[in-house]
């Protein structure tokens, strides 16, 4: 994905949706914050949205725009509709997000979450995919270790999940400091 793919789906599910204004929260938010992110980064095809004020149009988005629609067959990536309480995020998240703004149609926005918010979600789900996701941000230099570890702990998520993903965190860390 690209930053005008990204674009394209913010005034697409902002349109389907009928609000404004999108929460975007997969991996694809990276590009909020780093346009120009690695393109390992940008893989997904896939756009995590929920909408700020309708969030209650999430299955609309899914169905008009999501995985095998006519939006995804035409454009060769999809809008997925998710509720926002679906990811785990650190507090004040939203004040942190980057917007996203087209050319095109400057009243669409979409807010992208934070780096470091993004890579703990992702290290709260812990599915391959997500820590393969954040091993890569952190090579990157995308992220600040000491700062994502201080965001893990301020999720909501239970004491053992915070633990394992800190512990992934510093496990990685000193992998790719040592050389290993």
């Amino acid at each position: 994905m690209n930053p005008d793919q990204l674009k394209h789906a913010i005034r697409a599910a902002c349109d389907v949706s009928e609000d404004d204004e999108l929460y975007i929260f997969g991996s694809q938010a990276i590009l909020g914050q780093y346009p120009e992110a690695d393109e390992k980064l940008r893989r997904s095809i896939e756009v995590d949205v929920c909408p700020v004020n309708k969030p209650q149009a999430v299955d609309k988005i899914d169905g008009a725009l999501g995985e095998m629609s006519q939006f995804h067959q035409t454009h060769g990536f999809y809008v997925h509709g998710v509720s926002i309480e679906s990811a785990i995020l650190p507090e004040g998240w939203k004040d942190r997000t980057f917007l996203i703004r087209d050319y095109n149609n400057t009243t669409k926005r979409g807010y992208c979450v934070e780096a470091h918010d993004l890579a703990a979600s992702k290290l709260m789900a812990f599915r391959p995919k997500d820590i393969g996701f954040v091993r890569l941000l952190i090579i990157n230099k995308l992220v600040d270790t000491p700062l994502l570890i201080r965001r893990l702990k301020e999720t909501s998520a239970d004491g053992q999940l915070i633990e394992r993903a800190v512990n992934w965190v510093r496990k990685i860390t000193n992998e790719l400091t040592s050389g290993a």
